[in-house]
């Protein structure tokens, strides 16, 4: 049987980054991952391009079951020490949108610099763990390729979205079996499927507002086949929300436009007075009869504005598109039973968990990778 001080099940973002730490207090570490290379979904990332944080990141834009969960973490590991940390190895990046990150020759900058980082880690690529046992104050992991034992072990095997990269359930197996609830999962960060919209007005991109709760989300959305997706959707589904509301005209006050063009320009019909302002084809989705504007009656144009401006998507109307193209999950590994500054369970000393394992999800924009970075740095310290 190998020994090592700490164990990480995992080669993704988080698991990389609690490698590095804890091997520069001198750890001797062990990194187990079932694929057959590391950074898997790093690579991915962005598409291709790995949005690696967001200067705006805070705990207002982390969700689950106690999204103050991420204070400490993040206060320790701020975008800043980020933005050093890729200037130190010498990964060029650029300002995409306000606030966030890209790489600008690739996420595979990301990952090289996060496993030469990992340098010096027993690196055990497809290999499987079949079991977790703690006997005294050492953890005995059984594999497909040995036994390896450790005084610490890290849990940092990601949620199960994207399975196609070679994903398990596995980090919430560990967790059940020693104690820890898990918060149900679902898909985040995806399209929806919903019949509210016709399939013709696939392929149209727009600015829109969508109201969750309280919260009004202002992005691009796509309209696709089957429904709607694009960054304003994806940010939707990241949230607790029950109906929706879309606003295809922020900014605008929709009846008074109508009402003024009935005035002024009566002979026009309505869609061609929305398509001054919206894609021709949702136009006339909206308002598909031809007849002249000034034949409506103000009531009717308020129902058109309506239509524009508060477009109702009720929850039974919405299916989230699935794990095989969401880029997290939420849910996850109850925080309450963890430690918000070391990551370690409350549970079994010397268990640790760390990224999308946790029910700790970000917002579309760099957060979920900052989330690894930060809860992964954590763990090291201290396994």
């Amino acid at each position: 049987m190998q020994k090592y001080d700490v164990i990480i099940v995992g080669a993704g973002a988080a698991g990389l980054a609690a490698a590095a730490v804890a091997i520069s207090r001198g750890r001797n570490v062990a990194i187990i991952d079932m694929g057959d290379v590391p950074a898997r979904k790093v690579v991915a990332s962005g598409g291709g391009r790995c949005n690696f944080t967001n200067s705006a990141v805070a705990a207002n834009r982390y969700f689950g079951i106690n999204p103050n969960f991420v204070r400490g973490a993040i206060a320790r590991t701020t975008p800043f020490d980020i933005l050093a940390w890729a200037t130190a190895h010498n990964i060029q990046f650029v300002e995409k949108a306000p606030g966030q990150y890209f790489t600008k020759h690739g996420a595979k900058d990301i990952a090289t610099a996060l496993i030469n980082d990992a340098h010096g880690a027993e690196m055990l690529m497809q290999t499987s763990v079949i079991s977790i046992h703690k006997d005294s104050c050492v953890f005995n992991i059984k594999t497909n390729r040995g036994l390896y034992s450790g005084a610490s072990v890290i849990i940092a095997t990601g949620g199960t979205s994207f399975p196609t990269l070679g994903v398990s359930d596995f980090g919430y197996v560990v967790a059940k079996q020693f104690g820890h609830k898990i918060i149900p999962i679902r898909p985040a960060l995806c399209a929806i499927a919903t019949k509210c919209f016709s399939s013709e007005l696939a392929g149209i991109s727009i600015d829109v507002e969508i109201t969750v709760g309280r919260e009004i989300i202002r992005d691009s959305m796509l309209f696709t086949h089957f429904g709607i997706g694009g960054p304003a959707v994806y940010r939707t589904t990241v949230r607790d929300f029950d109906d929706i509301s879309i606003n295809f005209a922020p900014g605008i006050d929709v009846y008074a436009m109508l009402t003024d063009a009935k005035h002024k320009s009566g002979r026009k019909s309505v869609a061609g007075i929305l398509a001054e302002f919206l894609p021709t084809r949702l136009a006339k989705w909206i308002c598909s009869d031809n007849k002249h504007i000034a034949d409506y009656r103000d009531a009717e144009l308020r129902t058109i504005a309506n239509k524009v401006q508060h477009v109702s998507v009720p929850k039974n109307e919405i299916k989230l598109h699935g794990m095989q193209s969401a880029e997290v999950v939420r849910g996850g590994v109850d925080t309450s039973q963890i430690s918000s500054k070391t990551m370690e369970s409350k549970l079994c000393q010397g268990l640790f968990f760390a990224g999308e394992v946790l029910d700790i999800s970000g917002d579309l924009g760099g957060f979920n990778l900052h989330w690894a970075w930060a809860s992964g740095r954590a763990a090291g310290a201290n396994a």
